[in-house]
This record gives C-alpha cells, sequence and structure tokens, in this order.
C-alpha cells in the first residue's frame, strides 16, 4: 500500500511539473514548427519520400531535407543531399525517383534509382524545365519548357534592350516566353520537340501507351483571360494535334483513365467561367463527348485518382469545415464517404494496387503529420511526429464550430476560438478574422495563429461567410454583385451572437484580414465604429484604379460587374475608399511590394487618405514580397507588429515580444 501511494505521489508530481512547464505559444514558437513536404508513395507501396521544411533563421528563409521513410514507419534516413531537388517523382515502376535541380539558373530533370546511388542529368535542355510526366513504361519523359532565346536576343537584353510589349505575343504583365511540349528518350537521352508554334500550355497529362497526350492551352497571356485555355489532345504517331473543348470556361486536373479511353479533368461548368465549386467531368477523347460526373458532391473537390478498374473515381473533398476521403462510382454517379475526419485529410498518393493510401491530416490543435491506410478498410497509421511534445508544452485553444442567421436569415457557419483558460460567464476581448478570397474558407486545420492570440486571452471568431467554398454553389454565389454587403452582414450577426450570449466585451473588439479579408475588413470599418482596433493586409481600396493591373477578373465577372466605365457607381460603392473619411478605428495597414493580385498602391492610397484625414494609421510596406509573405524575417514582422497594434488600441497595453533565442549559440539576436 505504501509503495502505491508513493508512486502515485511520484506520478503526480511528474505530471504537474509537465502541466506547469507549458506556456502560451508565440509567433516565433509558430514560425519554428517543422512543415511537411510534397510526400509520395511508392508504385509498391512499400517507401515513401518527404519533405522536412525547417526555419533557417540566419539565412531568413526554410529550407527542406528529403526523406526516406519505409511504409511501416520503422527505417527512415534522410534521402537527398544538400543539392536538394524540387518535383520529386516515382516513375511508374518503381525503378526511378525523378527530380529536378538548377544546372546553370536552369532547371533540369535528374534521375536516381531507388535501390540507391547519386542523382544523374538527364535533360539538357536549352531552358528550364517546366511541369513533366513520365510514360507508363518508363521509357520516356515529357515536359514543358519556354522556347529559348537567340543568341541575338540574350546579347539584346544583356545590353539593355529588354523592354517588353504587355500583352503582346507571349507577354501578360510581366516578361514571358511561348512553351511547347518536348520527350526525352531515357535510353538515347534525345530530346524531341512534339508541339510546335504559339503556346502557353498548363495541365499535362500522358495516356497509359505513351501514344497520346492531353494537355490545356491557350494562345495568348492576359492574366486575367485564364478562361481562354482549352484541352487539346496530341497524337504521337500521327503528329496531330486536336482541339477537345471549345468554351470560355477554365479546365485543368487532366488525368487518363486506367484504360486510356477516357479523359478526366476538373471545372466549374462547361461553357463559360462560372462562380461554382469544381466539379468532375469525364470525356471521351474520340468523340468529344463529356458528362459532369460528380453533381451529387456538394463541396470543393481538391484533387482526385481513376481507380485501376476504371468504374470509380477518389477524389479529396471539402465539406463545410473538414476534409476527406470519397469514392464516386461513375454508374450511378453514387458517392461513398470513405473516411471520416473531423479535421483535414490530405491525400497525397496511392500505391499502383491502390491497397495503400499515402495522406496528411491536421486539425485545430494537431500540426500536420503523415499517415498511411490500407483501403477499401481504412485504418490510418501515424508515420512521422514533426512537432513532438507540441501539445504537451503549449496552452492551445479551444476551438468549436458554431452556427448563426444572417440577417437575411442566410445560415452562417463559423469556428469559435476560446483562450485555454476561458470560463462561463467571463466576457473576452474579441479579434474578428476575415478569410481571403472571397470564395476562401475557415477549415478546422491547424494554424498557430489562432492559439497565439487565444493565449493573450482574445476569443476569436473565423467566419465563413456567403461567398466561401466548401458549402453550397448557392453560398459560394452569395455576394455576386453585392460584394461587402450581404458578407458584412455575416460578420456583424456572428459578432452580435457572440456579445449576447455574454462571450464577449463589445467595448474590446478587433477585426483583421488579408486579400479579401483586408477588403472586406476595409469595408467593415466604414460601416461601423464597433472596432477598436483593424489590422488590413494586401487590401484593395479602390476598384477603378486596380482595374487591369490586379488580377480581379471575379470583381468584372462576379462580385461588383461589368468594367468601371459600364458600372462607375458599382465600382465606387464598392470601394473603400470612397468612404474613407467615415473611418475612426486606428488602422494598421500591410503590404508586399512584388504583390501582383493586390497590388501595393491599394495600400498606400488608403493610408494616405487617413493620414491626410488626421486618422490613426500606420502603413509597412515589405520589400520583395508577393502577395503571401516569403521571408520568415517579414512573416514575424507582420505578425508581432499586429499584435502590437490591436493589444495598444483594443486593450490600452504596450505590447513587446520575447526577443528571440538563437539556441546554436546561446545569444539574443535581432528579429
Amino acid at each position: 500500500m505504501k509503495k502505491t501511494a508513493t508512486l502515485l505521489i511520484i506520478s503526480f508530481l511528474l505530471i504537474s511539473q509537465a502541466f506547469s512547464q507549458k506556456r502560451n505559444l508565440t509567433t516565433d514558437d509558430g514560425l519554428q514548427l517543422v512543415g511537411l513536404s510534397s510526400p509520395m508513395i511508392s508504385p509498391n507501396g512499400q517507401s515513401i519520400i518527404y519533405g522536412k521544411s525547417t526555419l533557417n533563421w540566419e539565412k531568413n528563409k526554410r529550407e527542406t531535407k528529403y526523406h526516406y521513410l519505409s511504409a511501416d514507419g520503422e527505417t527512415e534516413y534522410q534521402y537527398i543531399g544538400e543539392d536538394g531537388a524540387s518535383s520529386l517523382e516515382y516513375s511508374p515502376k518503381g525503378t526511378y525517383i525523378s527530380l529536378k535541380r538548377a544546372v546553370d539558373k536552369k532547371q533540369q530533370v535528374f534521375l536516381m534509382r531507388t535501390s540507391g546511388g547519386e542523382a544523374v542529368q538527364l535533360t539538357k535542355h536549352k531552358s528550364s524545365v517546366g511541369s513533366y510526366a513520365w510514360t507508363e513504361d518508363e521509357s520516356a519523359i515529357f515536359f514543358i519548357a519556354n522556347r529559348p532565346p537567340s543568341k541575338e536576343e540574350e546579347k539584346a537584353k544583356k545590353d539593355g534592350y529588354d523592354s517588353y510589349f504587355v500583352d503582346e505575343g507571349p507577354n501578360g504583365q510581366t516578361e514571358s516566353s511561348w512553351n511547347n511540349i518536348w520527350m526525352i528518350d531515357l535510353k538515347t537521352k534525345k530530346e524531341k520537340q512534339l508541339t510546335k508554334g504559339d503556346h502557353r500550355l498548363g495541365s499535362l497529362a500522358v495516356s497509359p501507351d505513351g501514344k497520346k497526350i492531353a494537355f490545356t492551352r491557350r494562345t495568348e497571356n492576359r492574366r486575367n483571360q485564364g478562361n481562354q485555355s482549352e484541352i487539346y489532345m496530341y497524337d504521337l504517331e500521327k503528329d496531330e494535334m486536336v482541339q477537345l473543348t471549345d468554351n470560355t470556361a477554365p479546365e485543368g486536373g487532366l488525368q487518363w483513365s486506367p484504360d486510356g479511353s477516357k479523359l478526366a479533368y476538373s471545372a466549374a461548368d462547361d461553357k463559360t467561367w462560372e462562380l461554382r465549386n469544381n466539379k468532375i467531368w469525364v470525356m471521351d477523347p474520340a468523340t468529344k463527348k463529356y458528362e459532369m460526373v460528380s453533381g451529387n458532391f456538394e463541396g470543393n473537390i481538391q484533387g482526385y485518382y481513376w481507380a485501376k478498374d476504371g468504374k470509380s473515381i477518389f477524389f479529396n473533398g471539402l465539406q463545410r469545415t473538414q476534409s476527406n476521403l470519397y469514392q464516386l462510382k461513375l454508374a450511378d454517379k453514387t458517392v461513398k464517404k470513405l473516411t471520416d475526419s473531423q479535421g483535414i485529410l490530405r491525400v497525397y498518393g496511392m500505391s499502383k494496387a491502390q491497397d495503400k493510401v499515402l495522406f496528411s491530416l491536421n486539425d485545430t490543435d494537431k500540426p500536420t503529420d503523415l499517415y498511411i491506410s490500407s483501403l477499401p478498410n481504412f485504418s490510418p497509421k501515424k508515420l512521422t511526429d514533426l512537432n513532438p511534445g507540441f501539445q504537451d508544452s503549449f496552452y492551445l485553444a479551444k476551438t468549436k464550430v458554431i452556427q448563426w442567421k444572417s440577417k437575411d436569415g442566410t445560415e452562417i457557419e463559423g469556428l469559435l476560438h476560446l483562450p485555454p483558460d476561458y470560463e462561463e460567464g467571463k466576457k473576452y476581448p474579441l479579434l474578428l478574422h476575415i478569410h481571403g478570397g472571397p470564395a476562401g474558407v475557415f477549415t478546422e486545420s491547424f494554424s498557430t495563429r489562432y492559439h497565439v492570440w487565444a493565449g493573450m486571452g482574445f476569443v476569436q471568431l473565423t467566419p465563413n461567410v456567403r461567398g466561401s467554398s466548401g458549402y453550397t454553389d448557392e453560398l459560394l454565389r452569395g455576394n455576386m454583385k453585392d460584394i461587402g454587403g450581404g458578407d458584412y452582414e455575416d460578420l456583424m450577426t456572428g459578432v452580435d451572437k457572440l456579445i449576447k450570449d455574454g462571450i464577449v466585451d463589445e467595448d474590446k473588439m478587433a477585426v483583421r484580414g488579408w486579400s479579401y479579408g483586408g477588403i472586406l475588413g476595409g469595408t467593415v470599418i466604414t460601416k461601423t465604429d464597433r472596432f477598436k482596433a483593424a489590422s488590413l493586409g494586401a487590401m484593395v481600396s479602390d476598384w477603378t484604379s486596380e482595374y487591369g493591373i490586379g488580377f480581379n477578373y471575379d470583381v468584372r465577372r462576379w462580385y461588383i460587374g461589368g468594367t468601371f466605365w459600364e458600372n462607375p457607381e458599382g465600382y465606387r460603392a464598392k470601394s473603400a475608399l470612397t468612404h474613407v473619411e467615415k473611418v475612426t478605428t486606428p488602422t494598421l495597414l500591410l503590404h508586399g511590394n512584388n504583390d501582383r493580385t493586390d497590388t501595393e498602391p491599394q495600400s498606400m492610397m488608403f493610408f494616405a487618405a487617413l493620414k491626410d484625414l488626421g486618422k490613426d494609421v500606420r502603413y509597412i510596406r515589405f520589400p520583395r514580397e508577393p502577395h503571401g509573405f516569403r521571408e520568415p524575417r517579414h512573416q514575424r514582422t507582420r505578425d508581432v507588429e499586429e499584435i502590437k497594434w490591436v493589444m495598444k488600441h483594443t486593450l490600452g497595453e504596450e505590447w513587446q515580444p520575447v526577443e528571440i533565442l538563437d539556441k546554436k549559440k546561446e545569444e539574443k539576436i535581432k528579429p
């Protein structure tokens, strides 16, 4: 009895000690997490290659190293050396692993035998190799590459004659080149150009017999006209290219059926560029007849695989806030849900026999890890532990799905993130997040941001307002020609619900968002003074001045409608800059200098107007950054400055981050 009591006391002390070592998650903790990159399973299902992405703070970048892992999880080692690689693939029979490396600043294909050895350069193309695909018999590789510049063109550019004509020839808004499809024979190492002429090529798929290639093609390069792309087929024996589709709807994700008689592809519509969740279509290339086969699935299809018998299709599907694996039977178009993940399941591949499936899993409080399972009897086995001890080391947000009725009765769903020490009956400050898109969605996926804010005492709401994907087509189309209207009401009614439920202190609320989140956030602060602070990233403040220079086909086609000369009042009314004098909320603006989706001057204009009005505003501009930030120091600055701004103006606190400690040198370093 004494021995048992002693053991219980020791166990209690150990548990207490472990619990006391827990702390709140920080921005720096999030940056340090190991990420999963490009996993793939061998055709025989016995081995896996995957990348570990880690932070190199000194070099200000993330680095990926690829590892070999046996399917039973027992054997693991670094597979590729310091030379690195990208675009890794197993060959269809598993003889090789193909990859790309830079040679004289041009990406070339290399081959490694899976049994071991060094990577050997295969292609020596005059320009960089783009996407590529194997033949089933491993005799050849097809690839897309840009037209190489001539010696005269190279010299002229070096001499400073580097101007280009926008939207003429292959050029869109940046200098570009036409590209074509090439084939390289693995035995002879000889390259052969297959397509000729002026093309911009996209999705590429090789038929099982290696005699036909399906691809998407367009003959102009305007960035807002991706719907001009069509599906083509090249017959190697006939040396003939045939157009298979003729519409104004963008297609992609081409995949041949196992017997080569059918071609599957994804598209929202078969006639025009519709605002709908993607569907799967199946075509007979011989007759060009096609049909939509996934109409019984309400949600967003994110990737698919033909079943080996050609009678069904496996696909990854997002429904509401969760992603799972489904099977679509082609005979009767019925859909069966094969997994029941309470988070985000993403399939990366199947063995050739389709008795094993490789996938990742994450949810709101578990970072991503890699799993394998048998099929059809699903029994997942965890293969990696990329961030060991994570859940035991940090206090994490408590997350649950909630619903509410919007102003017009539309049911809206969102995620409620509560602080780790949340107490019923106590009111907390609120941070309202707005997702990107507009056709983005908040899911039950892992994000360090929510845990960082939860640890700082904030209740957070992440609403899937009308316009979000993963629900019905009706909800996705819900803010057509009404951006900043019904979606704004969806946000406010969600906030009102939390106030009514006694969860939120309505005098301590802030709002933040990026891209569409920054755009709708800009509308929010011109319509209400309820929020004490706002953080708006990569926003568009004036739709007229963004016309043509930004990635805004969706605005013209769906969200406002028409051009600014056809619908000037619509463009004015939907622009936050038009109503900037109404802003009273202290506002932080964030934007990357190289953002070509929502261009940087949009934040500059809003900043200048707020400054001229004498409003409380700060603008941080980030050199080199595109729409999604890449450099860790910029990511840290963005997130830390956002926290400082919200804490100051919402809670009246002058918050400062803990200095970073370089563990190798055991010294504090400047962020």
